[in-house]
């Protein structure tokens, strides 16, 4: 059997369209058959060069924002993660790295913090050879966790959730948003606009987004921002840091979190919270992208920089719930505002290319292999 996978070739490059054997099925892992695979703003950053990796000669296959159907399970596999009946054609959500379970982190319970939990880029010749979302199937190795759907949620609600939902759930709950707290969310993007409304879930007072593009401050609102702030308006940091006192009582803000994915937001959000604050680093995965900071203002402002990449299991769960709990409350199904089939990835990508030319029309690509 063959299946069809975008091989991406370098930035700058077209991906290359190439069909692939699908691999027999190790009896604890599970072949997915994609649904929808969307576009995540670090799938951007590679494509761009500004998050480099050293490819494999033969390209990669990336991609992890997804969801799709069991297409085969492996014959020791019955269940998913939580125990459940599982069979071919059942909807699934999954994570789509595979923490080591012998390193510091592992050992310390915090699966998320695993050094090799990606590991290196992998090409379309190395077994299993689906590795990533960007193609018609994908090889869930064993280890992986995946849960059941909801029959209540459609794919375009779901393919978030193993990305953007479940990434902003982990880093809300780790720096302990709490009932009444104020938070400032930098990027109104996949993650930031599904962060406002995390946060009103978990009973933040007040929600202030933050965005140079109007249409996506104007879906932030819908999505639970009492308050937002465009860039290209207010284009004074001094001004925009005062409005963001006036809105918490003269205090600032208890949280605030980078889903930008450029570190020069990162000064600017520290000055906008209160003595004792939190940051949430979440958007910068570029290595060797730097900014100036001065850490006396972490000192004497008792303020608190948590840096979380990925997420525990037990999260997708329970974003799925939050989604079935909140389906009629916010407009989810503006989230994926176009759809490619698989043959159009380049055109998904340079639509979707916001930074630099500071718009676009898109909130989130999704392709349909």
């Amino acid at each position: 059997m063959k299946g069809k996978a975008a091989v991406f070739l370098g930035p700058g490059k077209a991906f290359e369209l190439r069909e692939l054997t699908v691999p027999d099925v190790e009896p604890d892992a599970v072949l997915i058959r994609v649904s929808l695979a969307n576009v995540c703003g670090s799938d951007l950053h590679f494509w761009r060069g500004d998050a480099p990796l050293k490819l494999p000669q033969d390209g990669w296959i990336f991609g992890h924002e997804m969801t799709g159907r069991v297409a085969k399970l492996g014959r020791n596999v019955k269940t998913d993660s939580l125990g459940r009946p599982l069979a071919e054609g059942d909807r699934v959500a999954y994570t789509y790295f595979y923490p080591c379970g012998r390193c510091a982190a592992c050992l310390n319970k915090e699966p998320a913090a695993c050094l090799f939990k990606i590991g290196r880029p992998l090409g379309p010749s190395e077994f299993p050879h689906f590795h990533g979302a960007f193609a018609e199937y994908y090889y869930l190795k064993p280890g992986g966790a995946l849960f059941k759907v909801p029959a209540e949620l459609s794919d375009a609600l779901v393919s978030p959730v193993n990305c953007a939902l479940s990434q902003v759930i982990f880093g809300l709950h780790k720096v302990g948003l709490r009932f009444g707290d104020t938070i400032v969310i930098q990027g109104a993007g996949g993650l930031g606009i599904q962060a406002a409304a995390v946060a009103k879930d978990m009973g933040a007072a007040v929600v202030i987004v933050v965005d140079q593009i109007a249409g996506r401050l104007e879906l932030a609102r819908q999505f639970g921002a009492d308050h937002t702030i465009n860039l290209k308006e207010v284009t004074e940091r001094k001004d925009r840091v005062k409005l963001v006192r006036d809105w918490t009582g003269g205090a600032g803000a208890d949280v605030a979190c980078d889903f930008v994915g450029f570190p020069q937001v990162i000064p600017e959000g520290l000055d906008m919270l209160r003595q004792g604050g939190t940051y949430l680093e979440i958007g910068t995965i570029s290595r060797g992208a730097k900014i100036e900071l001065e850490p006396a203002s972490l000192v004497w402002g008792a303020k608190r920089i948590v840096g979380v990449i990925m997420y525990d299991p037990w999260v997708i769960p329970r974003a799925l719930d939050f989604l079935v709990r909140n389906r009629t409350r916010w407009p989810f199904e503006r989230l994926i505002s176009h759809t490619y089939p698989l043959e159009k990835i380049d055109e998904a990508f340079t639509q979707s290319e916001w930074h630099a030319k500071d718009t676009t029309r898109i909130m989130r690509a999704a392709l349909t292999p």
